[in-house]
């Protein structure tokens, strides 16, 4: 992988207001990376936040620790990725596959709308922390 452009991260408690504070850090990035295109930066941004916002919203405690969400980002010539994590967690319920267009359910949704926004999204599990990782394959330059 070529040298990291642009990172940034956060670790906080999974609460609503740490979905702003990763906001803050997304535009924070972009401003760090302005090679990143347009659609570049709002689709894998979309993505960070509905990952993130999947943590706060369904994580369970696996302790008596509170979950915590941690996300990592980093830029690259040819590679958005970032490590979304819930520490303390339980595993996630439910199957691990996205929905189809015509399912009802709403399980499996976010992860519908991530796979969309992404080039690949692996899950990792070890100890009492999930953690998601979303890579994008940036859109070619424009000459």
């Amino acid at each position: 992988m070529t040298d990291v452009l642009a990172r940034r991260s956060f670790r906080g408690l999974a609460t609503s207001e740490a979905i702003e504070l990763v906001h803050d850090e997304l535009d924070g990035l972009w401003q760090d990376a302005p090679i990143v295109q347009d659609i570049d930066q709002m689709t894998f941004t979309t993505a960070v936040i509905e990952a993130a916002s999947n943590i706060v919203q369904h994580a369970e405690p696996a302790t008596a620790l509170p979950v915590e969400l941690g996300v990592e980002i980093s830029v690259h010539a040819a590679l958005l990725q970032a490590r979304v994590s819930a520490f303390h967690a339980k595993p996630p319920f439910g199957p691990m596959e996205p929905v189809s267009a015509d399912d009802d359910s709403e399980s499996g949704r976010g992860l519908a709308l991530i796979q969309a926004l992404v080039t690949t999204v692996t899950f990792e599990r070890q100890d009492a922390t999930n953690t998601w990782v979303l890579s994008r394959t940036p859109s070619a330059s424009a000459p």
